[in-house]
């Protein structure tokens, strides 16, 4: 029987408080049960397994990131709309660092396609058609624009730029100018197709 006063919704949002405390990969129905000072058998109502608990917070993850990154965008294009965007990452990813965490967590496709990721991929790539930027590019930039975000802000949380100058924020400033410049020179840069053999 399920104990009185939980829910699913209560065990996944006290799961996501337990990533941001003790770190996403130590999150499990046994961590939860504790919190709760309840037997792991109570959660089996509203859980599965602690995989389907990180699951849920996962999914969480994404609903939060892609609302905070909607609200940020509206109303902005180009540059502003890419320094928004990158700001609700790292704001979040601050704020929240296990759930930033279980943001990144491999989902099944069927799961992925009803997350919020989609969300996500809709406004980058909306911010990127701003730029001018087609298939295969935008793809490319996609990427490009995740790993420097993701890169940065792991190092970051991880004190990795504590002990040297210039502070972060200033580096973080100027990598996001120099995307910018990348992104509005992107057609120029972009690799030509090779010439074709002369013919004799």
């Amino acid at each position: 029987m399920a104990r009185v006063g939980l829910t699913t919704e209560r065990l996944v949002r006290a799961g996501a408080e337990l990533a941001d405390e003790v770190g996403f990969d130590r999150v499990t129905l046994s961590a939860l049960a504790r919190r709760f000072d309840v037997k792991v058998a109570s959660l089996y109502s509203h859980l599965k397994s602690s995989q389907d608990l990180r699951t849920r917070i996962a999914l969480l993850a994404l609903e939060e990131l892609a609302d905070r990154a909607a609200d940020a965008l509206a109303g902005r294009a180009g540059r502003d709309a890419l320094i928004a965007f990158a700001g609700v990452y790292r704001d979040y990813a601050r704020e929240h660092p296990g759930r930033c965490a279980a943001a990144r967590l491999r989902l099944d496709p069927e799961t992925a396609a009803a997350s919020a990721g989609v969300r996500h991929a809709q406004m980058i790539r909306a911010i990127l058609r701003g730029y001018d930027l087609t298939e295969p590019d935008q793809t490319h930039a996609v990427r490009l624009l995740g790993s420097v975000f993701h890169g940065f802000v792991s190092l970051e949380l991880a004190g990795g730029f504590s002990h040297s100058a210039p502070g972060s924020q200033e580096t973080w400033a100027w990598i996001l100018d120099r995307l910018d410049a990348m992104l509005r020179d992107w057609p120029r840069l972009a690799p030509r197709a090779p010439a074709p053999p002369p013919t004799s």
